[in-house]
């Protein structure tokens, strides 16, 4: 037997080294090809028994993925509808604060105008106390001008001050009788989508 040379020695952890390395590498391929195997094994009846349901399950479920443009066609025009009914609500609830606040400033122009005439005939009617008592010879007939003249202002002022106050009640149900309107539609209609 020959010796072995330096050159043989150093080729043969070589060779071993390789031979370690391919040997390795079949056995990972061994190991990935077994893996693959058993997940066939075990997926085959998994996917036998999917596939076998699959057809069953067709027929049923058909309807349903058929339905579903016609299902979102339908949804897409209620959100519109809706949408449309909201936007029309609101308009109504809009009109009726403005017809309510014409309603209020029309109603105040003309309890304003009430107010600055009886103010006037006030004035005028003071006025004409005011030269009656400077005509006056007495003391007594100065104060009885003065006394009739406060008597008629307070009952002249009681009669307006109730006059105004009517007035302010009716001029407050006419304005709010829009509002009120609107809140009755809206009272029916919750109570319909409720």
């Amino acid at each position: 037997m020959k010796a072995p040379t330096s050159e043989t020695a150093a080729a043969a952890p070589k060779q071993s080294a390789a031979a370690k390395q391919a040997a390795a590498k079949q056995a990972a391929a061994a190991k990935e090809a077994q893996a693959a195997k058993d997940v066939a094994v075990t997926t085959e009846p998994s996917a036998s028994r999917a596939l076998a349901i699959v057809p069953a399950a067709a027929p049923k479920t058909a309807p349903m993925f058929d339905a579903a443009p016609l299902n979102v066609k339908q949804g897409m025009e209620k959100a519109m509808k809706t949408a449309e009914e909201f936007v029309a609500f609101n308009k109504g609830n809009m009109e009726a604060f403005v017809k309510s606040g014409q309603i209020w400033a029309t109603g105040m122009q003309d309890l304003s105008k009430h107010i600055a005439a009886a103010a006037q005939a006030s004035m005028e009617e003071s006025m004409t106390t005011f030269k009656a008592l400077s005509t006056v010879k007495s003391l007594k007939d100065a104060f009885e001008l003065q006394s009739s003249f406060a008597r008629a202002a307070l009952e002249k002022t009681m009669a307006e001050s109730g006059k105004i106050t009517d007035a302010s009640f009716k001029l407050t149900e006419q304005a709010l009788a829009p509002i009120t309107a609107r809140v009755t539609v809206a009272v029916e209609t919750f109570s319909k989508a409720a």
